[in-house]
C-alpha cells in the first residue's frame, strides 16, 4: 500500500479520515485539493505532507500555458504560499517548498525546461523519503533487543510518509528480524491516529498489537511490559527538542522515570537548524470540537472551554537517541544534528 504516489500526472493518496472502515483513494491534479487534504488530515504525517507539498507546487504549473518562465514562477509562488498556510508545525512542508523554490530560481530557461526541473525535484523529494524510511528502519532495528515489546504513539508508519514510515519502519524491520513480541499502541486522542491508523497498519503486517488508552501508557511502563518507546517527529529543533503529536512529552517523562529508552525516528528533512529550541517551534491548535466530541457525538457540555494543541515538545534531555537515515545520534545533539543536515546520506538516493 502506498499512502501517496505520483501517477499519470496526478497525486494519488489514501483518505486517512476514512480509515480503518474504508480504504478510499483520491486522485487529483489540482493543488487546491491537496491543500484541503492537508488541512483536513486526509493527508497527514510530516514527511507525507512535505512530499504532497512538492507535488502540489508542481501541479500548480503543470498542464498550464505560460508564455514566459517568469509567468510560471508567479503561479508557482501563489500556490506555494497557499500550500505553506495549511499547517504550521511540520517543517518538512516548508523544506519541500523551499527546495521547489530553489529549483525554480536555478532555472534560466523557458517554461518547458523549468517544468522538467520542477518535476525532477519533486520526484527526488519523493524518492529520498522512500529511501530514508528504509534506512531509518534498518538503523533503528539494530537498537532493539530480541523479544521486545514496543510502545508507540500516534501514527508514524507508511501512512505518514511516502515510504514504510519512520517509527513504524523501525518496528516492522525489527519484526522481520524476529525481534518484536508485541507493540502497545496508544489510541492517541482526540483523533485516534493510533487506534485507527497505527493498529491498522501493524495488523496488515501481521504484528501483534495491543491497543491501550493514552492514560494506560504509564501503567504498562511501570509494570515493565515495554522495552522501548519509539515515536516520530514533526520538527526537531537545533538543540534536539522535538515536536510530535500531543501526548508524546508525557510518554518521554514516563519512559525516563521507568528507565526505558525513548527514541525519536525521523528523516533529516524534519530537522530544523533555524529553530534554536522547542520554545520556538510553532504549535498548531486544533478546533475544540475535536476534543469536545467523539465519533461525531458531542460528549462535553456546550460552553466548555477547550485547549487543543495538536503537538507538544519533548526536551532533548528526555530523548535517548534520534534515528535518522544518516545515523543514530545521542546527546549532546546540537553538533550532531548540524552535521547530519549538512552531510550526504549514506545509502540514500540523491
Amino acid at each position: 500500500m502506498k499512502a501517496l504516489e505520483w501517477t499519470g500526472g496526478k497525486v494519488r493518496f489514501i483518505d486517512q479520515t476514512r480509515l480503518p472502515g474504508e480504504e478510499v483513494f483520491v486522485e487529483t491534479d489540482d493543488y487546491r485539493v491537496l491543500c484541503e487534504a492537508i488541512r483536513s488530515l486526509r493527508i497527514r504525517g510530516a514527511p507525507a505532507i512535505g512530499v504532497a507539498a512538492a507535488f502540489g507546487a508542481l501541479m500548480a504549473v503543470r498542464g498550464k500555458r505560460f508564455t514566459t518562465a517568469d509567468e510560471m514562477k508567479r503561479a508557482l509562488d501563489t500556490a506555494s504560499t497557499e500550500l505553506a498556510s495549511t499547517r504550521p508545525t511540520a517543517v518538512n512542508l516548508f523544506r519541500a517548498l523551499h527546495r521547489m523554490k530553489e529549483a525554480e530560481q536555478e532555472s534560466k530557461e523557458g517554461p518547458d525546461a523549468l517544468l522538467v526541473r520542477l518535476q525532477d525535484e519533486a520526484m527526488a523529494i519523493l524518492q529520498e523519503d522512500i529511501d530514508a524510511c528504509r534506512r531509518i528502519g534498518e538503523l533503528g532495528a539494530d537498537l532493539l533487543p530480541s523479544g521486545a515489546a514496543i510502545l508507540t504513539h500516534c501514527n508514524a508508519g507508511g501512512l505518514a510518509t511516502a515510504g514504510s514510515g519512520t517509527a513504524l519502519s523501525v518496528i516492522t524491520t525489527a519484526a522481520r528480524q524476529g525481534k518484536i513480541d508485541r507493540v502497545y499502541v496508544d489510541e492517541t486522542r482526540p483523533l485516534l491516529q493510533g487506534a485507527r491508523l497505527t493498529a491498522w497498519e501493524l495488523l496488515k503486517d501481521r504484528i501483534r498489537v495491543v491497543l491501550i488508552t493514552d492514560g494506560t501508557a504509564g501503567t504498562v511502563l511501570r509494570q515493565g511490559k515495554v522495552q522501548a518507546v519509539i515515536v516520530g517527529a514533526d520538527r526537531i529543533a537545533a538543540n534536539g527538542d522535538t515536536a510530535n503529536k500531543i501526548g508524546s512529552y508525557p510518554l518521554a517523562v514516563l519512559a525516563s522515570r521507568h528507565h526505558v529508552p525513548f527514541y525519536v525516528a525521523a528523516p533529516t528533512s524534519t530537522i530544523d537548524p533555524g529553530t534554536p529550541d522547542g520554545e520556538h517551534i510553532p504549535i498548531e491548535e486544533r478546533n475544540g470540537l475535536e476534543v469536545a466530541s467523539f465519533g461525531g457525538t458531542r460528549v462535553a457540555p456546550e460552553g466548555v472551554e477547550v485547549y487543543a494543541p495538536a503537538f507538544d515538545v519533548t526536551p532533548s534531555s528526555l530523548i535517548t537517541a534520534i534515528i535518522t537515515e544518516r545515523g543514530v545520534i545521542r546527546a549532546p545533539f546540537a553538533r550532531a544534528l548540524e552535521s547530519q543536515v549538512r552531510a550526504p546520506a549514506a545509502g540514500v538516493h540523491t
